[in-house]
């Protein structure tokens, strides 16, 4: 085995390894998963890769064996979308015993193979022999998930869009209100595509908020999802810049809004098919429809106020989403509407320490701007651009987009002035 072979194979497979907090993936359809391993290690993280919530609608089971028990299963019984198959062997005995597996593959099941043998030569005869992707155990969870969902994905269409699901942890929080000037910061600041999805049907104020009034918007979608095309949506969509569209609430009473969950989950998986970023602004309920929607986003922003009642629904959400997706990064907390003069507030610190998640955004009470935004239908940056609120949604928009190190808002406000201390001082 060449040497240089051996140390490319072991790069690619340790960047894979240690790439930060969870894996970038795109969803797994509805397909049949089946994995025979020889180590036990390997059927256990595979388990956890298949409770993930990339892999919610697969059906992954797992069992010991490898390559013997799975030629023996598969006599009698059809291949499914997808076969694991792990072996312990050199190169040349795994080669044949793959071949043996191929003799009872049904055409069109896709291999995964993982394998103690670090070699590229391998890597490459395996792909030319039709195994979809070779994986170097031990794994990760995060890089079983890629593994997968890269079979299933079509690297022709780029990356699918992110969900950024904003939740407030209390009524009157301004969640809302996060959520519309986060995504305007990543639109115009950052220049990338974003949709707002307007989840409060009855009182949503994303139109408002843009000063919108369209007479069509995600209510259409939800009625008929099947319907929804990239024709379609782009008819139902308000343009509010280049780079900013709105899917309104219909903001009407005159019925009520019973949200299907498979709508809500076609309608998004839809328009992340054709852009980048959706903002979900999320209202302030916990059905089934709200909970799947927040469970199974890309990220999570929980907005907070520093008071009793904030603490104690920001301390059951984010150990709810802890529990419920360990292999995702840990929701992102924002304290807003902190400093109101005469209000007693539980103290930033205080507040990170009682959740054991620290404020990762803070943004001050500035009734005056934030009232002069809200009733001229524009977002805070185009009110006062150097406001300190308008700077914390860039960091917030930052943070998500990964365009600077995750640190706490206070840093990341403060760096362009410490950065300018530590230059003088190198200067002096």
């Amino acid at each position: 085995m060449s040497s240089n072979a051996a140390i490319s194979l072991e790069s690619m497979q340790q960047a894979e390894q240690d790439l930060p907090d969870e894996p970038r993936a795109r969803p797994i359809p509805r397909v049949n998963i089946q994995a025979f391993c020889e180590d036990q290690n390997t059927a256990s993280v595979i388990q956890k890769a298949s409770e993930d919530r990339r892999l919610a609608k697969a059906h992954v089971t797992v069992q010991m064996g490898g390559v013997e028990s799975a030629v023996t299963f598969y006599r009698d019984a059809s291949t499914p979308n997808l076969i694991i198959i792990e072996s312990l062997l050199n190169r040349a005995e795994m080669l044949s015993d793959l071949e043996r597996l191929a003799e009872v593959c049904d055409s069109g099941t896709k291999v995964i193979a993982v394998g103690q043998v670090n070699d590229v030569l391998l890597y490459r005869e395996l792909l030319r022999r039709g195994v979809s992707e070779y994986v170097v155990a031990p794994t990760s969870v995060a890089q079983m998930i890629e593994s997968i969902a890269s079979i299933y994905g079509d690297p022709s269409t780029g990356p699918v869009g992110q969900t950024v699901a904003f939740v407030g942890t209390k009524g009157g929080a301004g969640s809302s209100t996060v959520c519309h000037n986060t995504a305007f910061s990543i639109a115009s600041v950052l220049e990338s595509d974003v949709v707002i999805a307007d989840m409060d049907l009855p009182f949503g104020t994303a139109g408002l908020d843009f000063n919108q009034d369209p007479l069509q918007g995600i209510a259409d979608a939800l009625s008929a999802p099947e319907r929804l095309d990239e024709v379609l949506l782009d008819r139902l969509l308000s343009r509010c810049s280049e780079h900013l569209s709105l899917f309104a609430a219909p903001i009407a009473l005159d019925k009520a809004y019973d949200v299907d969950t498979n709508a809500c989950e076609t309608v998004l998986d839809i328009v992340r098919e054709n852009v980048p970023w959706i903002a979900i602004d999320v209202p302030h309920v916990w059905t089934a429809w709200a909970k799947d929607m927040v469970l199974k986003a890309d990220h999570v922003v929980m907005t907070a106020m520093p008071d009793l009642a904030s603490l104690r629904n920001t301390k059951n959400l984010a150990d709810q989403l802890k529990s419920a997706r360990p292999n995702d990064r840990p929701p992102i907390l924002v304290l807003n509407q902190v400093g109101v003069p005469k209000r007693p507030e539980i103290p930033v610190k205080d507040f990170g320490q009682a959740i054991e998640l620290e404020p990762r955004v803070v943004i001050e009470f500035d009734a005056q701007l934030f009232g002069t935004a809200a009733n001229n239908g524009q977002m805070i940056e185009e009110v006062s651009e150097k406001a300190k609120a308008a700077d914390a949604f860039r960091s917030l928009a930052n943070i998500l987009t990964d365009r600077i190190e995750s640190k706490s808002e206070g840093s990341s406000l403060l760096a362009p002035l410490i950065e300018r201390l530590k230059l003088s001082k190198v200067l002096g």
